[in-house]
């Protein structure tokens, strides 16, 4: 058992893999059911005709939801109008989810040169994050509270500590190859909290290594998938669970915890794109019967990248000049397809069934 004092830095956090065996016959179940759940949302998405056309509007979702978790709160419709006006929107909370989504990009964009997770990559998706040029903690009494005020934890304090944690870490993701991948991404993810590297942004920073890490090990070829959904919904589960590895070296449960996640998220990811394709060709079709004039495949893609667009969209696909694509969503809104909102000195077109479908209200 590890020597884990609340008030005191946990400087003693064992190493990974831990020494017992983590591939009990619940986990072991659990696994199979997890990977078969996230092999049938990876088929769907390789299956569609542009697999990339959601992404978007996926890694805003889960970057909304990651925030939320910080409690940082922005509305749907706050978070996809701050995504396309040109108007700058004072709203702190969407401007954080967007740095957040930012965040993600970037390291997913930061894989296809180096395919690993570094100490670096984890501090630089942290800056991206909280728009700034901190690096590992170096100020002593940090200490993480329960809603009380009451201390729960005490991380690995000094640098030098920190950085030989990571250093672990970023040896078993990378290099340990003895148990199944998502069994992995659960031991690694305790880590990364418990280690608690960063002043600030951990929890987001931790939520994107997620996504990254299944993108890593080809589990999901595109990561169009929001976990920390699941996670608001077991926000206190999540803790007690972290807890109790510390506490109590209870890894089934917490592992579990992650399968778990991973198995709602991606039937809940599969049951969403079902019902976002199939309104994609309801619309195609209803935009071509009524309005057969303006239709097109990529004016369709345009209305489904994200719940607004606007002129400037159109224009920049090449449908037209500026008066030619404005009728086009003048005539959508005349038929019903879009809805228009004046933001600022531009007006923006919503796809109101798409949100509907976001909002979990269809």
């Amino acid at each position: 058992m590890s020597t884990f004092k609340k008030d005191k830095p946990y400087n003693s956090l064992p190493a990974l893999p831990p020494k017992i065996n983590l591939e009990t016959r619940k986990v072991l179940r659990k696994t199979i059911s997890a990977s078969r759940a996230l092999a049938q949302l990876n088929g769907a998405i390789s299956n569609l005709p542009n697999p990339k056309l959601f992404l978007d509007t996926i890694h805003l979702q889960e970057a909304k939801a990651s925030s939320e978790i910080e409690n940082i709160i922005t509305t749907n419709d706050d978070l996809y109008k701050s995504a396309i006006a040109d108007k700058k929107f004072n709203n702190a909370a969407s401007k954080e989810v967007i740095s957040y989504k930012n965040a993600m990009w970037y390291g997913l964009d930061q894989l296809k040169f180096k395919p690993f997770i570094t100490t670096n990559l984890c501090i630089e998706i942290m800056q991206r994050i909280k728009h700034n040029t901190s690096g590992i903690r170096n100020t002593p009494g940090t200490t993480l509270s329960n809603t009380k005020g009451e201390v729960v934890y005490t991380p690995p304090s000094g640098e030098q500590m920190i950085r030989k944690k990571l250093a672990n870490l970023e040896k078993f993701i990378n290099e340990d190859d003895t148990l199944d991948p998502l069994i992995k991404m659960a031991l690694m993810h305790y880590q990364f909290e418990a280690i608690h590297p960063f002043s600030d942004g951990n929890g987001r920073t931790g939520r994107i290594l997620l996504l990254l890490y299944l993108k890593m090990e080809k589990l999901l070829d595109i990561p169009a998938i929001y976990l920390s959904e699941y996670i608001i919904k077991h926000k206190s589960d999540y803790y007690k669970k972290l807890r109790f590895v510390t506490e109590k070296e209870d890894w089934e449960s917490w592992i579990i915890y992650m399968l778990d996640m991973v198995e709602y998220t991606a039937k809940k990811g599969l049951s969403r794109l079902e019902d976002i394709t199939s309104l994609m060709q309801i619309m195609s079709e209803e935009i071509k019967l009524k309005l057969p004039k303006i239709y097109s495949k990529d004016l369709i893609e345009i209305l489904f990248k994200l719940p607004y667009t606007k002129i400037k969209n159109l224009n920049e696909a090449q449908l037209g000049t500026s008066k030619t694509v404005g009728n086009y969503l003048i005539a959508l809104e005349e038929n019903g397809f879009l809805k228009s909102e004046k933001v600022g000195k531009e007006k923006l077109y919503l796809n109101h069934r798409l949100m509907e479908i976001l909002e979990g209200k269809k």
